[in-house]
């Protein structure tokens, strides 16, 4: 069940994701990574917060260590995330946003196991 709330949470972090990461590169014209950055860093926070609450109805009071965790595990996650979209994008030349999809389902289970395993632990 958790798996699913975190796949819950994971969309709507998706689309924070998604959202931003067009309003910089298609509206400001921002460099395509930078502006998935900031699109991942958000919906990073909004995915904490959503997971800490709901998904592993979090009670411990160590809310920066959980969230220091959480941040760090997300920060190997961009990692990852903007190295399959540069082996995809770039290098494979598939769609941009196609390409963006594929990674953020390899990072999901990148994240949620991490998060189980180190972050949210009982």
């Amino acid at each position: 069940m958790r798996f699913v709330r975190f796949g819950i949470v994971g969309c709507s972090g998706m689309i924070v994701d998604f959202g931003v990461t067009w309003l910089c590169k298609e509206k400001f014209r921002w460099n395509k990574y930078l502006s998935n950055s900031l699109g991942f860093v958000l919906a990073a926070t909004n995915n904490y917060i959503w997971n800490r609450l709901w998904t592993f109805q979090s009670q411990s009071e160590a809310v920066a260590r959980e969230y220091v965790s959480f941040v760090i595990i997300a920060i190997v996650g961009l990692g990852i995330n903007n190295t399959i979209i540069y082996l995809l994008h770039e290098r494979l030349h598939l769609n941009f946003y196609l390409s963006k999809l594929i990674a953020i389902g390899c990072v999901t289970l990148w994240n949620f196991t991490m998060n189980y395993v180190f972050t949210f632990r009982a």
